[in-house]
């Protein structure tokens, strides 16, 4: 849809938005790395996942369901693939910065495959507990640059990042400034615009509501 108004009621299929699309105002982009968001089945019900802007996105990026009961096998042949060197971004006391292994990862012949466990902190702390063949990857984390500026929902839990801006900062640590300032900035026009379609209206950018 255009990202002029829509008709009252009408709902665009991929924003999901009633009173403005934002669709044509998301950047494209590209980078020498792959992202796999490997999404808590609760996500699919959330209006506030900020993944799904990620994966429209990147080009190089993917979506995976994780089951308590059995790995994902389509990712699982990814990380077990010659073409890609996995990692699991996630902070724990066995993860090492992600500073001191990108450059020997970007170097190789294989493309670095970053896996992001997509749900709330609590959920993503279950994912990996429950997953063995999560917990044999080598983990990194990250040293955010910025404050989260997510708005979505509630108990947002102080120093943590959301989704998307956890792929924001890995851009960055990959060379990817322009990118992942491009990508924030849609989300911040996004978050207000989505603020404004639930009170039942368009983004009025001079009133800021």
């Amino acid at each position: 849809m255009s990202s002029e108004n829509v008709n009252e009621g009408t709902r665009c299929p991929q924003c999901q938005l009633s009173y403005q699309c934002v669709c044509e105002l998301l950047p494209h982009i590209e980078a020498p790395i792959h992202i796999a968001l490997l999404m808590h089945e609760n996500e699919l019900e959330r209006e506030t996942n900020t993944g799904q802007w990620l994966l429209k996105s990147l080009n190089s990026s993917s979506c995976h369901i994780w089951k308590r009961t059995e790995p994902c096998h389509e990712l699982l042949a990814m990380i077990e693939s010659k073409a890609f060197a996995p990692y699991l971004l996630f902070p724990s006391d066995e993860s090492v910065s992600i500073s001191t292994v990108k450059q020997p990862a970007l170097n190789a012949d294989k493309t670095p495959l970053f896996i992001i466990l997509d749900g709330t902190w609590q959920e993503a702390k279950k994912m990996l507990r429950k997953s063995p063949w999560l917990q044999a990857l080598p983990q990194v984390h990250l040293t955010p640059g910025r404050v989260s500026t997510y708005q979505l929902r509630r108990n947002q839990q102080q120093g943590h990042l959301c989704t998307l801006e956890v792929c924001c900062e890995l851009l960055t640590s990959m060379g990817k400034e322009s990118a992942a300032e491009q990508l924030l900035h849609f989300f911040d026009h996004y978050m207000l615009a989505f603020k404004a379609d639930k009170s039942g209206h368009a983004f009025e950018p001079k009133t800021g509501v």
